[in-house]
């Protein structure tokens, strides 16, 4: 087997290892992130569900960013949300802080009991970049 082509946001390596989980891997040309949540420093939740569904959006920009990739490179996303009958408008007004213009990725929601003590989580695949190694 490959070795896994795993890319790091700056500054949290060493939670990623301690939870032993890689938070994204490039393959094929494209970018597969773990789900990320609205984890502080020390991965613990931010109780403000506004302010840890931004965080997990913050989360996603550096792995993204440490790709090379940006909100516009993402083609599927899947959310996770405890709760969401009580969440979802809460969760939604957010989310134009960080969505890109039309026309959007893919979505599915799932509504979950449990995502360790976080009410929201995103995954997704984006398109890595052009290496610009193309014939003429």
């Amino acid at each position: 087997m490959n070795p896994r082509d795993v890319v790091f946001p700056p500054e949290r390596q060493a939670l990623y290892e301690r939870n032993r989980y890689s938070p994204a891997i490039k393959s094929n040309g494209f970018l597969f992130v773990s789900g990320q949540v609205g984890s502080t420093e020390d991965g613990s939740p931010e109780p403000d569900l506004e302010e840890q569904v931004r965080l997990a959006f913050n989360n996603l920009n550096a792995i993204l960013g440490a790709a090379g990739c940006t909100f516009d490179d993402m083609i599927d996303v899947t959310v996770f949300i405890v709760d969401p009958e009580s969440k979802f408008d809460t969760i939604w007004k957010v989310l134009p802080e960080f969505w890109g213009e039309a026309p959007h990725p893919t979505l599915t929601g799932v509504g979950v009991t449990w995502l360790y003590g976080f009410e929201f989580e995103i995954k997704v695949i984006a398109k890595l970049p052009e290496s610009g190694n193309h014939p003429i």
